[in-house]
């Protein structure tokens, strides 16, 4: 049995970060730097992101991405996630990571790394009513929606499957509002009432819209290329991602409820894997070596 679990831990850690060992350079570099970042320990971004409901809102805020029309073509005709899928997932978990774990002046240059990545992703879509569009993945509109939905599935999942967060959902909202401003968010909201009523004027708006590019990627997202081995857990954390999800965002993203009780179901599989990863993340470990020596340097 532990040699099954170290094989999965093995796996389970290159999925996530592409290195068996959860230490890749990015994480290795999260030790360097003279400051305790944006955040910090006892930090509500800290709290969430360092906790395993994390992996069910990675998939949460993907499926909700793709609600955009101008969201989902930046995906649709840049992206190499049908080619690299885990190059995409490990590229995006390194941003999350490094702006909520290093020092500030690594995030920051991170987030410059992204917005350079990003300027080159333009292109056209069709609207929900029809009309072309041109996008551009820096656009404040699609960024707004980007780091809303990745906001709201984070606090979602965290609020039901992980510990408190300190200082509550409006600590958390308020202070990813920095990461959102990083990337080029203007005016991120920095309360979850204020998130929650952003996006539903977006839905309101009827901006949002479901067609065969969403159809496509969730049922890409449904079935990823993963081992046989790990694809039984997804599957069930797939399931936890859609019943978090407000029934009329999930009615357009063609998805009904599961049929078992998924967010219990869920809480057993994260419980599962809390046992075999550990309760702290590789990344959060390096944070705490950095402020050790920082600290015992002054």
């Amino acid at each position: 049995m532990t040699r099954l679990a170290d094989a999965w831990k093995s796996h389970l850690l290159s999925t996530l970060s592409g290195s068996s060992e959860g230490r890749p350079a990015w994480v290795e570099r999260l030790e360097d730097g003279g400051d305790a970042g944006f955040f910090g320990p006892g930090s509500a971004s800290w709290a969430v992101h360092g906790e395993l409901p994390t992996m069910v809102a990675g998939i949460r805020s993907l499926l909700m991405q793709a609600l955009h029309p101008g969201a989902l073509a930046g995906v649709h005709d840049w992206s190499r996630y049908r080619e690299d899928p885990l190059g995409r997932l490990s590229g995006t978990i390194r941003w999350l990571m490094t702006v909520t774990f290093a020092d500030t002046a690594t995030a920051v240059a991170e987030s410059q790394r992204v917005g350079r990545f990003h300027e080159r992703v333009t292109g056209t879509y069709l609207d929900a009513n029809g009309d072309e569009r041109e996008y551009a993945a820096g656009d404040p509109e699609l960024l707004d929606w980007v780091h809303s939905v990745f906001t709201d599935s984070f606090l979602a999942c965290q609020l039901l499957w992980g510990s408190p967060i300190p200082g509550g959902a409006d600590a958390y909202v308020s202070e990813w509002a920095k990461a959102g401003e990083l990337i080029g968010v203007e005016q991120p909201p920095r309360s979850a009432a204020a998130l929650k009523e952003h996006l539903h004027s977006v839905y309101a708006a009827g901006t949002l819209k479901h067609d065969e590019r969403v159809a496509e990627i969730v049922h890409f997202i449904r079935n990823p290329p993963l081992s046989r081995g790990v694809l039984p857990a997804y599957r069930v954390l797939f399931a936890g991602a859609v019943a978090s999800i407000p029934r009329e965002y999930r009615e357009l993203l063609g998805l009904g409820r599961p049929l078992f009780p998924a967010v219990t179901t869920t809480r057993v599989v994260l419980g599962g894997v809390r046992r075999i990863l550990g309760r702290r993340s590789t990344s959060e470990d390096a944070a705490l070596r950095r402020i050790a020596r920082i600290s015992a340097s002054v």
